[in-house]
């Protein structure tokens, strides 16, 4: 913790580039782990991949809103001590940017105002007839759930044109968005340095964006082994809601 905190103190512009265990103390699962999305292949007989996937969506979205609102959407959950203390940098004047493969928003809930959502975010949504918006409670407000001819569906419809609503989150086989791309990359390529917290950068292209990276100090906290472990200058193996709240606990 004194190595992390004098880097940080030493740090003019500190990028943090998070994955889901970011989120996993707020109580959201990660991906791989056995309370995680995986386990939903047990009961669906396929994996998360091919049901939350574009081709899926347009095949058959009762079964993608079915596996998504059971299983991808946690309106309760809150931001924990990594996402505040975030915040807390950049209110600080520190830290320039959040980079998350997350959709959960809870980085802005927190209080982060500069945040890439590579993947997008659960909270935004949109008709795919006429792009009316519409946010997170929409889509879990069963009322406006309904079949093509007025009957019970897990799909959700626009109650302006009928249309069906989609959220504004990057499915598998779809890219990611390159104005949030550039944004990103444009931020770690500045940054004296950068701090990777809750994941195994394993996933790509998110993980390439290490690449980018030419400053100072790469710092990673992850409760597993990663293959930069040997690249960066500061490796702490600890939850990172923890670590991150023990920056300010003394205060």
């Amino acid at each position: 913790m004194k190595n992390l905190k004098d880097i940080i103190e030493g740090s003019e512009n500190i990028v943090f580039f998070g994955g889901a265990g970011v989120s996993t103390e707020s109580g959201i699962p990660d991906f791989r782990s056995e309370s995680g999305l995986y386990k939903a292949q047990q009961e669906y007989g396929r994996s998360p991949e091919s049901i939350i996937s574009h081709s899926a969506f347009v095949s058959d979205p009762e079964l993608f809103y079915s596996y998504y609102k059971g299983n991808m959407l946690f309106p309760d959950a809150e931001p924990n001590g990594a996402h505040k203390a975030l915040a807390r940098l950049e209110q600080d004047g520190k830290l320039s940017a959040v980079v998350t493969q997350n959709i959960d928003g809870l980085h802005q809930m927190a209080g982060s105002e500069r945040v890439y959502e590579l993947h997008g975010s659960v909270h935004r949504n949109y008709c795919m007839s006429c792009g009316a918006k519409f946010g997170l409670d929409y889509i879990l407000d069963e009322a406006n759930c309904k079949g093509e001819s007025g009957g019970i569906s897990s799909v959700p419809r626009c109650d302006a044109c009928g249309g069906i609503v989609r959220p504004d989150v990057v499915l598998y086989e779809e890219a990611l968005d390159d104005s949030v791309v550039s944004g990103a990359v444009r931020a770690i390529s500045q940054a004296d340095t950068l701090i990777v917290g809750g994941t195994s950068l394993v996933v790509y292209p998110a993980a390439g964006f290490l690449s980018y990276f030419s400053g100072s100090n790469l710092v990673l906290i992850n409760k597993s082994e990663t293959g930069y472990d040997s690249k960066a200058n500061l490796v702490i193996r600890e939850p990172i809601g923890e670590v991150m709240s023990a920056l300010f606990a003394a205060e």
